[in-house]
């Protein structure tokens, strides 16, 4: 399995998302369901965000972790204390685990990475047992994520590759009303269910919300890293601009909105 998401340190992505991950993860748990006793496969966990709030739950008997990054499974394992948690490098459209290994099966943020959706999808129902529950959940970054969206727009504004990147962002897979529910039903899926799930991204000030993607980190970052000089300095000045919006730079809150679906293992 390749990626679309690049990483340099799990501390870069720390700031860009797995902060936000972490405010996401006990709502995708909520919507998911966790029982007493139960093994369950955290697929693409980066840095455990989704791992360690399950591990924060009294019910799980085993968590299994696994990403294709070995960034991800190196800090994910540094920062592991819970012997319930075991976490491993593995490739999520070919997941090595039998047949109906888990309870249940959860990708947090992961499946629009994935080139191959479908096989992933597959491949998370094949290893939960039958009446397990496989689900994902990911950005609506159309219309749901006005934080981000307000990057690209303005790059868009600035030039065709700037265009082409919010063409790439904001109809990345899995990301459009319905779609990754009909993605379960075509995979066998049963009793397919969606649902939205909202948090607020709260940044200090220009700085903490632009310094992870200048610093190159994500496809955002891997954009501004590619820009020549003169054009990354009328960048950064223009996203200043548009953060700002007139006022005094310091805090600014966006709310972010996520799609969640679930279905069960016939």
């Amino acid at each position: 399995m390749t990626s679309s998401f690049n990483v340099h340190n799990a501390d870069g992505y720390d700031q860009i998302m797995g902060r936000w991950s972490r405010k996401l993860a006990p709502l995708f748990i909520d919507f998911a369901g966790v029982a007493q006793g139960e093994n369950i496969l955290d697929v693409g966990c980066g840095t455990g965000s989704l791992t360690f709030a399950l591990a924060e739950l009294p019910g799980p008997a085993a968590i299994t972790a696994i990403d294709f990054s070995p960034v991800f499974v190196e800090a994910a394992t540094r920062r592991n204390t819970d012997p319930r948690i075991t976490v491993r490098q593995a490739d999520a459209c070919a997941l090595p685990f039998d047949d109906g290994a888990f309870d249940r099966a959860f990708a947090l943020l992961v499946l629009h990475f994935v080139p191959e959706t479908g096989k992933a999808i597959a491949e998370m129902r094949r290893v939960v047992r039958p009446g397990g529950v496989v689900a994902a959940v990911v950005w609506d970054h159309l219309g749901g994520m006005p934080g981000m969206r307000m990057m690209v727009d303005t790059v868009a504004a600035l030039g065709e590759s700037g265009r082409q990147l919010r063409s790439r962002y904001c109809f990345q897979p899995m990301m459009q009303p319905g779609e990754m529910k009909r993605a379960f039903a075509d995979q066998g899926l049963a009793d397919v269910a969606e649902s939205e799930l909202m948090i607020r991204m709260d940044y200090q000030n220009f700085n903490d919300y632009w310094a992870p993607i200048a610093g190159g980190e994500g496809p955002l970052g891997k954009y501004v890293v590619s820009l020549a000089a003169q054009d990354r300095e009328i960048t950064d000045a223009a996203i200043r601009d548009a953060y700002e919006a007139g006022r005094q730079d310091g805090p600014r809150s966006f709310a972010n909105v996520a799609w969640a679906v679930k279905g069960i293992v016939p």
